[in-house]
């Protein structure tokens, strides 16, 4: 069949047409699919970066604490693994896992990508190398990531804490200051390392903290102890030097560590501090001029009060003492003269004078977890609670508490806040700045802080209770204790369980050193704050002031054959109008602090180098005066 002029028929001039499109299609596609399969590989997943450093944790000298390294996670892609009985023999003695844990882990999962171990040190990454090049590991593979070591190993271990496997704080300064330790901004192709975190440095110094672990881990054994916490603080600055906590751990392996050895006690864990804490109870009364230095009371043995219902109270004490006075309350412990002391004050005259020491509410100290202890409102008190409260019972205090309020009793009235951070500086140890603390404030009248210290000195006498702590050619300022613990399932004091404690300040006349133990549950030949805490006291103030340089009787820093005679470092004049305050220390400007008509503001540690208003400028009553102050005192020769 044609078509009209002889040609092929239209119909199959169409199916030649399909024919030859479909032709030139099939090669478009066989074209493309083969530029496809020649073309390089590329992958779809993104290129991995390397995460930026984590910021180093260091001592108040640069000692590094905790830093950043790298290790490997062990991966089975389990797909590519042959007979799993001989993986496990070859990988069990390199990665510390039982064969059947191995095979229990790879046979069970529900991926075929598996994670058998996490942050490998860098010897076994090794070790797994070499297996694979052998082929004797098939399908196992390392995944390097980032991860923390702490060089120094179980020493400050529950101040600096611990990361997780992915690197974040979980416990300590490490979660604490997690936002200020991880890295800035991760890994890009711009910037493969990121912007490292900033580094955490520490008061502690590791010297100090290291002899006090030493005595806290004897005093344990010795008296077959459930804890003990050994502290050393600054008290101008509140900067904590040592925190030993018994048991410890290491936290390069905190997974095998339990939770009470990585608590920090001295923060979270609260306890009725027993008659330490009379020193601040007579503090209170004194203060509020409820009694007086010489007002004195009767003790025959106990305490007795029969309230308006009838009801008979008696509190015991250690000995009949006779006729005594504020001194003499705290020389000999006695629990019935600080009842009777107590008596004399109303309940919210006592109540605020404790609760101005800091007692009751979290001291900002910067670790985590911090208790606030336990001080009930004196609208819930009973007839028993204020003599109780008085000799150390029936109020729950923190070991940071005790120390702040210790810095009050050390520095003429003035109480600091504890801290464990001097200060955070970027990654190239620059541009430090002090993380925020509560201002420094007057809570005492100078003269009472200075009785309190006196009393405290007299404790080391052979009358006194603390007389284990003294060392002879340095004063020291000591009240001891004796507290019961409760017995949670009576309910009642225990018998056998008791903390034993023991606070010192030194030189007593004017202390650069605030010490305290606390032996928690004794259980050797003596319970007593005297015979058993008074001695570690002793021991550690022997080693700390030879460090850190206090001049002692037996070993003066210098000799001279005449007389030399130092003024008093002269106290700055502040009237109507703003004087000249360049060059006056911190130390100077104290009392300046205790008085009602000034409002200052002073930040910085050392001497005054700039100030607001100018010297010369008239001072209003609502006028804030502003110091800066810097760890150098000004010389006049530079510009």
């Amino acid at each position: 069949m044609t078509g009209r002029n002889g040609g092929p028929p239209p119909h199959r001039l169409r199916f030649r047409g399909f024919v030859v499109l479909l032709l030139l299609l099939t090669g478009i596609v066989i074209a493309r699919y083969a530029d496809l399969m020649l073309r390089p590989v590329r992958s779809s997943a993104p290129r991995v970066y390397l995460a930026a450093d984590r910021g180093q944790i260091l001592d108040r000298n640069g000692r590094i604490l905790a830093m950043q390294t790298r290790f490997g996670n062990v991966t089975v892609w389990r797909p590519q693994t042959g007979d799993l009985n001989t993986l496990a023999a070859v990988l069990s003695p390199v990665l510390g896992l039982g064969v059947t844990e191995i095979i229990d882990r790879i046979r069970l999962s529900a991926n075929d990508f598996i994670y058998l171990k996490k942050q490998v040190d860098h010897d076994t990454v090794r070790k797994i190398d070499e297996l694979a090049v052998a082929g004797l590991i098939d399908g196992v593979n390392i995944e390097p990531v980032m991860g923390r070591i702490y060089p120094e190993g179980p020493l400050a271990s529950q101040i600096i804490g611990f990361t997780g496997d992915e690197n974040s704080g979980l416990a300590g300064i490490e979660y604490a200051f997690d936002s200020e330790l991880r890295a800035k901004t991760p890994g890009t192709p711009e910037s493969p390392g990121g912007v490292a975190g900033n580094n955490v440095v520490l008061t502690i110094d590791a010297t100090i903290q290291y002899l006090l672990e030493e005595i806290a881990e004897k005093a344990l054994v010795e008296n077959q102890a459930e804890a003990v916490m050994l502290m050393a603080m600054e008290p101008r600055s509140g900067e904590i030097l040592g925190v030993a906590t018994r048991p410890g751990f290491d936290p390069n392996y905190f997974k095998e560590s339990g939770e009470q050895a990585r608590m920090i006690r001295p923060a979270v864990w609260a306890y009725e501090p027993g008659s330490v804490f009379k020193v601040f109870s007579m503090a209170a009364i004194l203060d509020a001029g409820a009694i007086s230095p010489n007002t004195t009371f009767y003790c025959n043995g106990s305490y007795e009060h029969t309230t308006n219902l009838g009801e008979r109270i008696v509190i015991n004490c250690l000995g009949a003492h006779g006729t005594v006075d504020a001194r003499r309350i705290i020389i000999y412990s006695c629990n019935a003269g600080a009842a009777y002391a107590s008596d004399e004050a109303g309940k919210t005259v006592f109540y605020d004078g404790i609760r101005k020491l800091g007692f009751g509410e979290k001291t900002s100290s910067g670790l985590p977890g911090e208790t606030a202890g336990f001080l009930r409102p004196p609208e819930r008190w009973s007839e028993r609670t204020k003599p109780t409260i008085a000799m150390g019972q029936e109020i729950a205090v923190s070991a940071l508490q005790m120390l702040q309020a210790a810095s009050a009793v050390a520095n003429d009235g003035v109480m600091v806040t504890p801290r464990v951070v001097l200060q955070i500086e970027d990654s190239n140890g620059r541009n430090p700045r002090k993380p925020a603390v509560p201002e420094a404030r007057g809570v005492l009248k100078p003269q009472t802080a200075r009785e309190l210290r006196s009393y405290m000195t007299d404790v080391t006498s052979s009358a006194g209770t603390g007389y284990r702590a003294n060392v002879g050619d340095i004063p020291l300022a000591v009240k001891t204790g004796t507290a019961q613990i409760i017995d949670i399932r009576t309910n009642r004091y225990s018998d056998t369980d008791f903390i034993a404690s023991c606070l010192a300040l030194l030189p007593s006349d004017e202390p650069a050193l605030v010490l305290y133990i606390v032996i928690v549950k004794p259980k050797g030949a003596s319970y007593l704050g005297g015979r058993i805490a008074a001695p570690p006291i002793r021991e550690a103030a022997e080693a700390l002031i030879n460090y850190i340089g206090i001049p002692r009787g037996r070993n003066p820093t210098a000799k001279h054959s005449g007389t030399i005679r130092l003024p008093p470092a002269p106290v700055p004049l502040v009237s109507g109008v703003m004087p000249d305050l360049s060059g006056f220390s911190k130390r100077q400007l104290l009392p300046l602090l205790l008085r009602d008509d000034l409002h200052i503001n002073m930040e910085g540690e050392g001497y005054v180098v700039r100030q607001s208003p100018q010297p010369g400028s008239e001072l209003g009553p609502d006028t804030v005066i502003y110091l800066e102050l810097d760890g150098r005192p000004p010389n006049n020769n530079e510009e």
